[in-house]
């Protein structure tokens, strides 16, 4: 790392065992865990750090690097050991934070939550541009996560119950109905981008307009604006945790999944905790925590069963399946997949009105997200082909409605990553590589770095597999040409 300050003292340091543990472990060279380091630090927006072999030594060697490195290093191992790897495992310190700012166990109360909404976001906007982004949060994990967000369930006061704010200053701070209606639209718009662009395009944005929303909330308002800038709170706030897990920042993401799911308890909209939930559940999916994905939608179901729409109820059964998959489940993973399909037979036939946030939920993302619970399968049964052919006329449909399907285009590249996969666990290289090359010319249009690391990890298990195919050394170097490590997150 260049320029003073970037590490701590070195007096008395002894090997770190711990951190070369790890590394002797992720089969890096010291020259790659270098340029992970940095390509990591431009997406947190830290452009002052630049790592390179020497430093990466002195780490082994004892020395103690400051923040955000520790946080960098701990997503990393994370990443590529599919748990969490904590900070103090790999042997560094980190500065002590609050549990205000770094933990999930907060406060269930109104104004706290609006508080610590307004505190994270300002810090998210300001940090950004200072480029320390994330470096103050850790993830968690196993009861440390699940336990606090059980809280949910916990009943609060009926809002007619609660008092209403002194008439004179609720004069004065009275939103119109067209104003939240505006609000409201806005946020189904940064949705809407999110879904076409990917979650590195508008990001800060989405930020900037939660952090004005909270202070909206710190204003009087009547108990029924109240309740609705909540449940705009929590869709932004949902939406933030989103994009930020999309571009790779996941303490970031979490905490706003957390304060996302504190705002829709304070709104009482259980069917939107629920999505909440189940977008805290994939996260740990993708950080191989498949244990506390399921108790996570678990808790989403057994909140919502009694007011969640159809369409919700069967996302939540797709993500339950998710879960079994990656536990090495199949009897289960294949019930919730039924449960799933025969729940999402049933969207539209109460007549009830969808909310925006599950309109993404759609017969595509459907068969994407089933398709993808035999995929897992495959993989966690020891590439099983079984499974594999269970996943491909799924996924085949998946990518057959997403190309007819221009607003969902990250769904889009992600499903056509799935498929060149289940091509692999098939033994079918030049039909994989064929997708593959579908997949990077989407990829390109869309600011995800999650689309981009599938893609990358997709194409090195072809090289690593069939290396001597033409088809797959061709696409291997069109790929590093045409998607170079550069994203940032925005």
């Amino acid at each position: 790392m260049s320029g003073s300050g970037a590490d701590g003292t070195n007096a008395g340091k002894r090997p770190n065992e711990r951190l070369g543990s790890w590394f002797m472990r992720s089969g890096w060279s010291k020259g790659e865990l270098a340029r992970q380091v940095n390509r990591r630090a431009r997406q947190m927006g830290a452009h002052h750090i630049s790592t390179d072999t020497s430093r990466v030594r002195r780490w082994l060697d004892g020395e103690q690097p400051r923040e955000p490195i520790p946080r960098i290093l701990s997503e990393l191992f994370s990443e590529r050991f599919g748990s969490v790897v904590a900070v103090e495992d790999l042997g560094l310190r980190t500065v002590h934070q609050s549990p205000s700012v770094s933990g999930v166990d907060l406060p269930w109360a109104g104004d706290r939550t609006v508080a610590l909404l307004s505190e994270f976001s300002r810090s998210d906007l300001m940090l950004a541009r200072r480029g320390f982004l994330g470096s103050s949060l850790s993830l968690s994990a196993g009861p440390a996560l699940v336990e606090p967000m059980q809280r949910w369930l916990v009943p609060t006061p009926a809002p007619e119950a609660q008092q209403e704010p002194p008439a004179p200053l609720r004069r004065g701070a009275r939103l119109s109905g067209p104003e939240l209606d505006l609000l409201e639209a806005t946020t189904a718009m940064f949705r809407k981008w999110d879904a076409q662009c990917g979650g590195g395009l508008r990001r800060k944005a989405v930020v900037g307009q939660l952090h004005e929303v909270t202070d909206l909330l710190q204003e009087p308002q009547p108990l029924a604006t109240r309740c609705r800038l909540f449940r705009t709170a929590a869709e932004l706030a949902e939406l933030a945790g989103w994009m930020s897990y999309d571009v790779g920042l996941q303490p970031t993401a979490q905490k706003y999944f957390v304060l996302a799911l504190h705002a829709s308890k304070e709104a009482g909209d259980k069917p939107l905790g629920s999505y909440i939930l189940s977008s805290m559940s994939r996260q740990m999916i993708h950080l191989g925590r498949p244990d506390d994905a399921l108790e996570l939608i678990h808790l989403a179901q057994y909140g919502s069963r009694d007011c969640a729409t159809a369409r919700t109820q069967a996302m939540l059964y797709a993500m339950e399946a998710r879960a079994y998959a990656n536990m090495g489940q199949p009897s289960k993973c294949r019930r919730a997949v039924r449960m799933a399909e025969d729940t999402f037979a049933d969207v539209g036939l109460d007549g009830e009105p969808e909310p925006d946030w599950i309109r993404f939920f759609s017969e595509a993302e459907l068969h994407g997200e089933n398709s993808h619970s035999y995929r897992d399968l495959a993989y966690v049964a020891g590439r099983s082909p079984t499974y594999a052919s269970l996943a491909e006329p799924v996924m085949q449909r998946a990518v057959e409605l997403f190309d007819q399907d221009d607003e969902h285009q990250r769904s889009y590249a992600l499903n056509l990553i799935g498929m060149a996969t289940v091509h692999l666990l098939k033994k079918e290289p030049e039909q994989a590589t064929a997708i593959a090359g579908r997949a990077l010319t989407v990829a390109k249009r869309v600011r995800s770095e999650r689309v981009n690391t599938r893609l990358r990890k997709t194409v090195d298990t072809a090289a690593r597999d069939f290396g001597d195919v033409a088809e797959v050394a061709q696409l291997t170097d069109h790929l590093t040409a045409q998607l170079p490590e550069t994203a940032e997150a925005v």
